[in-house]
């Protein structure tokens, strides 16, 4: 995601490939401890990557509309056909029926922004807040859950969420640095003062200041480590949960990942999101996650900068955040589903 008018989720789901098409407390990680909280794949990611995108004789919308003025940035796609969406104005969350294009706004916002985010199997949704850190929000009746202080330092952003059996990983834009909430064997929530914290290291060259470096996130085919897109410098970097270590994937002669923002990982195929390019980048990664290749673009004449990207069944939905657009209470918001 990147800040409006600055220049600048997703599932990990390591089993599944599918053929593009076009449509129409702050404590610092130790080894053992951040590695340990990256193993497996998520059961919500891995539900939604298979099937048709028809039901009873009806064709699903290629447009839902959103709330005027909500402000989307990040999407998360759970078993069933519906979408939650986060505000960046207040934070809302929004339920969108992916069969009608109808929904509501089922939790609302604390008054500050909900950036990206991310459903698990229990019905929690893991929300990354910009500076406020992250909350944990219970889908079927609204209520916050837990709420997070990701880091003590400034400037944080936090940006986009990425879940394991073991963690909530978060990207900061902000600092050069991951924060994860370890989860319980059981899937148990962490205390306020669990936070871990991992520093990027290696090839990671972080830029000063407020520009957006770290965003989207997801996990490597094999679910050994992360991959993580650096929006400014174009970069996609293999995170090392143990270290912090990062190494820049080998894309071949493929143009940068400016503007990157979401990522989607459905199978060895990844969905790069480039906003302000209205495109999403496709490749085919090794099982490593170390290197790809580029096999092509993704535009929709409906796009206007996309921000992050979910997929249920043969269909990938992206926000458009609209961010070339002063927002207005008036303003007028879509999601966008085109074929894979």
């Amino acid at each position: 995601m990147a800040p409006p008018h600055s220049s600048s989720r997703s599932s990990l789901s390591p089993h599944f490939a599918q053929r593009p098409v076009s449509r129409r407390g702050l404590l610092t990680a130790s080894a053992a401890t951040a590695g340990a909280l990256l193993v497996g794949t998520s059961a919500a990611g891995t539900a939604s990557a298979a099937g048709t995108a028809a039901t009873a004789g009806k064709t699903w919308p290629d447009v839902i509309p959103l709330p005027n003025g909500f402000r989307p940035e990040g999407i998360t796609i759970g078993g069933g056909p519906y979408a939650y969406l986060g505000s960046l104005g207040d934070g809302s969350i929004y339920r969108a029926d992916l069969r009608t294009g109808q929904g509501r706004i089922i939790s609302a916002g604390p008054g500050t922004p909900s950036v990206g985010l991310e459903l698990d199997g229990r019905g929690r949704l893991f929300v990354a807040g910009r500076a406020q850190g992250a909350r944990v929000v219970d889908v079927r009746t609204g209520a916050v859950l837990a709420s997070y202080r990701l880091t003590t330092t400034t400037p944080s952003f936090a940006n986009d969420v990425v879940l394991t059996p073991r963690a909530a990983w978060f990207t900061d834009s902000f600092q050069p640095a991951l924060h994860a909430l370890p989860l319980g064997r059981h899937g148990e929530l962490p205390h306020a003062d669990d936070v871990v914290t991992l520093t990027l290291r290696g090839d990671w060259a972080q830029t000063p200041g407020e520009t957006v470096n770290a965003n989207g996130i997801t996990g490597t085919p094999d679910g050994k480590a992360l991959l993580v897109v650096q929006s400014g410098a174009g970069g996609l970097h293999r995170v090392d949960p143990r270290t912090g270590v990062t190494r820049l994937v080998d894309l071949g002669d493929s143009a940068p990942l400016t503007n990157g923002d979401g990522l989607l990982l459905l199978g060895r195929r990844l969905y790069v999101v480039q906003n302000r390019q209205n495109a999403i980048d496709v490749f085919k990664l090794a099982a490593d996650g170390r290197s790809g290749i580029f096999e092509g673009r993704l535009t929709d004449p409906d796009f206007d900068v996309p921000t992050t990207v979910a997929a249920h069944k043969n269909r990938l939905y992206l926000p458009n955040a609209r961010f070339t657009t002063t927002p207005t209470p008036d303003t007028t918001y879509t999601v966008v589903a085109l074929e894979h």
